[in-house]
């Protein structure tokens, strides 16, 4: 808690943020800075970056978590822990020509601190089981599904706006600080302040730097570990790929099809459509793909059926479960596959490196396994016009 005003005869420089808590602060800000970047200018194809911004912002909000308690007098939260009362103390102070300075947080200045950590911890957790629950990624992957997923989504996008919003206000209330002649900016690069005649002071706390330190490792490694055995964990929602099954039909239906093209996984399309290919294998595409034994024909029809995309609740399984009436054996004519691939020039399609709209694993390094991952998509160079 803060302690009494003191008056002092005249100004001075005071260390008040210490090298750790700055470090902290400048790392936020890049984090979140290309957290927001990633996430809202490209989020599919910067994924991968956007996760390790968020990873990046979850361990140092770990970190300030432990150095609230174990830091220096001003790094701890006891320090700017004002009461309610204090915000309208504050805001009375204001119109004061020489108002009280606080040598850490003021009550404002508290309140939106707090405020910033809460709507990132909340940003932190909604993507991941946004992650988990519509890409089947992650420590919550097997806990969580689709239904969940999806509407956090625009819970985490919600949170993102108001994030800035925060920051926005955030920078407004430094700007006003500075022109009063406290430069936030410059103290949290250096470290001092210069203090006015009535300045407020906390209770002084020593920094226990060992201790946060090994608070620190333990849980970055029990994190960690959680991370990796529960991202390890077998989820029931997702197929394994056709050729890793056991069945007969399983391997009959990856063998057959990958002589042609890639097999597709089954829950790409729905069932009546995969009835349809497999009822018509005597004109497939224009070609005769017919099958010489009428039992492995059926066995790989009913194996297709039975994991069609209504069977799974992966995001593919939900995008393409919907056909386009007027050419329901198409995956490439699917609204969602149409809709996900709108920027691509149709150059990149009929490239050598590609070949067609229809060769999956030209561009996905998981197309076999029907995840169809974000970060996992990689157009060949040779492609791009």
């Amino acid at each position: 808690m803060e302690g009494d005003t003191v008056e002092v005869g005249q100004a001075q420089e005071v260390k008040v943020w210490d090298p750790a808590l700055r470090l902290f602060h400048w790392l936020l800000a890049g984090s979140v800075f290309g957290a927001a970047l990633t996430g809202f200018l490209e989020r599919r194809l910067q994924l991968g970056l956007h996760l390790a911004f968020g990873t990046s912002i979850g361990a140092l909000l770990l970190f300030r978590l432990i150095w609230g308690f174990f830091g220096p007098t001003y790094a701890r939260f006891a320090s700017f822990l004002h009461p309610p009362g204090a915000v309208i103390e504050h805001l009375r102070e204001l119109r004061h020509p020489r108002p009280v300075q606080h040598l850490g947080h003021n009550p404002l200045g508290a309140l939106m601190v707090f405020g910033l950590f809460t709507v990132l911890a909340a940003l932190v957790g909604t993507g991941l089981v946004v992650l988990g629950g519509m890409l089947a990624e992650g420590p919550v992957a097997s806990f969580t599904s689709y239904a969940v997923g999806r509407p956090l989504l625009f819970v985490h996008g919600g949170l993102a706006v108001l994030l800035v919003l925060m920051i926005a206000g955030h920078l407004g209330g430094v700007a006003f600080e500075s022109r009063r002649g406290e430069h936030l900016v410059r103290a949290m690069i250096s470290g001092a302040k210069r203090v006015g005649p009535r300045t407020r002071w906390a209770q002084p706390a020593q920094a226990r730097p060992f201790a946060a330190a090994a608070v620190l490792v333990a849980g970055l490694f029990v994190s960690a570990a959680g991370i990796a055995a529960l991202s390890a964990l077998p989820d029931p929602r997702v197929p394994p790929v056709p050729a890793s099954r056991k069945t007969h039909a399983a391997k009959a239906y990856a063998r057959e099809c990958s002589a042609c093209h890639m097999a597709y996984p089954p829950e790409l399309l729905p069932a009546r459509s995969w009835a349809a290919i497999m009822g018509g294998l005597s004109h497939h595409f224009g070609e005769d793909a017919s099958l010489g034994s009428r039992r492995e024909t059926a066995a790989i029809s009913a194996y297709l059926i039975a994991n069609a995309a209504a069977h799974w609740d992966t995001l593919p399984a939900h995008l393409f479960r919907v056909v386009d009436p007027a050419q329901p054996l198409l995956i490439s004519a699917t609204p969602a596959w149409r809709r996900l691939h709108r920027h691509i020039p149709p150059a990149v399609f009929h490239s050598k490196a590609v070949g067609s709209p229809a060769a999956c694993d030209a561009c996905h390094r998981d197309a076999a396994t029907g995840l169809f991952a974000p970060q996992n998509i990689h157009i060949p160079k040779k492609a791009m016009p």
